[in-house]
């Protein structure tokens, strides 16, 4: 089985910053790309950012209303996805849930943290 630990969220000011990791363990195969979601309240799960894990650096992208204020990195050796964000804003306010897909032989499996609350202040 595979875990997936969020840490960081928290109570911040507009204007602030916060720094999410998401750590994956147990039975882990090949990760094709991680990510991080978010759901405010009454809200659906939408995409905040996304990394894939090819390369030196991984392709990225992000939500048009985080661009340019969050960046999304991660460190293959750890399983470990990470989330800065920067310029944080009220509307910002919502559970954060990292995202893992794997494949195991052909198939493909998605993972979810359990979610961490970041709630931003006026």
């Amino acid at each position: 089985q595979v875990q997936l630990v969020e840490s960081g969220g928290g109570l911040v000011q507009a204007g602030g910053s916060l720094r999410l990791s998401c750590a994956a363990s147990g039975r882990i195969a090949s990760i094709n790309g991680m990510g991080w979601y978010r759901q405010g309240p009454g809200k659906q799960r939408q995409l905040v950012a996304r990394i894939s894990t090819g390369g030196t650096g991984g392709s990225t992208n992000y939500a048009d209303s985080v661009k340019g204020r969050f960046t999304i990195s991660r460190d293959n050796a750890k399983n470990t996805v990470n989330l800065q964000m920067n310029s944080l804003k009220p509307e910002d306010t919502a559970v954060y849930y990292c995202n893992f897909v794997m494949q195991f032989g052909l198939t493909l499996k998605e993972f979810w943290g359990q979610g961490t609350q970041v709630t931003v202040s006026s």
